[in-house]
């Protein structure tokens, strides 16, 4: 599936697969490096404390801020992204997070421990997602 959208980010790309049960959750991603150029912010995004794995599309225009506030609470950081920004805010405020955001997302984040997946998108739709349900098949595309 990611290689439909090779040309929205020729810069990286990344996938994961994890197994549970009969399900598997799949996170692919293609990379157009932004904010920081390295290697650092590689995606799907994994956390090490809780083992979160994020993928996120857009711009959090006020993750410095945000991030400053996650030093404060103890928070280290590894990239100088906004993706890693994102994911840390989630395991600080869990879905409340979301309300601290400012710009354009749409963020899919997998908690394998719960074995659920978490979907935000920004309020005004500009980083906007499709999906498939047919009762026993979740697909989820964001654009």
């Amino acid at each position: 599936m990611t290689r439909s959208i090779a040309h929205r980010g020729p810069d990286d790309e990344g996938g994961e697969l994890r197994h549970f049960g009969d399900a598997t959750v799949g996170l692919g991603f293609r990379r157009l490096s932004v904010i920081d150029l390295s290697p650092l912010g590689h995606q799907p995004m994994i956390n090490e404390i809780n083992g979160d794995i994020l993928v996120f599309n857009g711009e959090v225009y006020n993750y410095a801020e945000i991030r400053k506030e996650l030093e404060a609470l103890g928070h280290a950081f590894k990239s100088h992204s906004d993706t890693e920004v994102v994911l840390k805010s989630f395991q600080a405020w869990g879905h409340e997070c979301v309300h601290k955001f400012i710009g354009m997302f749409a963020i899919v984040i997998y908690n394998p421990s719960s074995n659920k997946v978490h979907i935000f998108r920004d309020r005004a739709g500009v980083k906007p997602m499709y999906y498939y349900w047919d009762g026993t098949l979740f697909l989820l595309h964001r654009s």
